[in-house]
């Protein structure tokens, strides 16, 4: 059945658009450098947790940094192959990528924790003291 309604179209479009985009992990398309993993960032109490997926890519090769409201995760993944190889397909990509995610509230980056683990990493990052609220007594 084909419908007329140019919203369902536009949908259509959408989607299609997001399924073509959410397939490609190391690529253009932020407004930071180079290709970059995807990342979730989400608040576990009072602090944050950043969840990087970064298959292929040795944690000797990462960098982090924080400072402030703002997290640099950078980093290289090497694809290589033997000498005289010839390829026949590729779809696994390499590169550098240098992303800098703001967070809404100044964080202690001296008390992010990282942990790397079968290509994700985690980073629990708490909130600096003087972001959390504090409690007035009234007199």
């Amino acid at each position: 059945m084909t419908s007329n309604d140019p919203f369902d179209a536009l949908f259509r479009f959408q989607r299609a658009l997001e399924a073509r985009l959410a397939s490609d992990w190391l690529r253009d398309a932020t407004t930071s450098t180079g290709p970059f993993p995807p990342i979730n960032v989400f608040r576990q109490g009072d602090d944050f947790v950043a969840i990087i997926e970064l298959p292929g890519i040795s944690k000797s090769d990462l960098e982090i940094q924080a400072k402030e409201n703002t997290l640099r995760i950078a980093g290289k993944k090497s694809v290589s192959y033997v000498e005289g190889a010839s390829i026949h397909r590729r779809e696994r990509v390499g590169g550098e990528f240098d992303r800098t995610l703001s967070l809404p509230v100044e964080i202690n980056p001296d008390g992010i924790a990282a942990e790397y683990r079968d290509g994700v990493l985690a980073l629990f990052i708490p909130v600096a003291e003087r972001a959390k609220p504090r409690t007035v007594q009234i007199t």
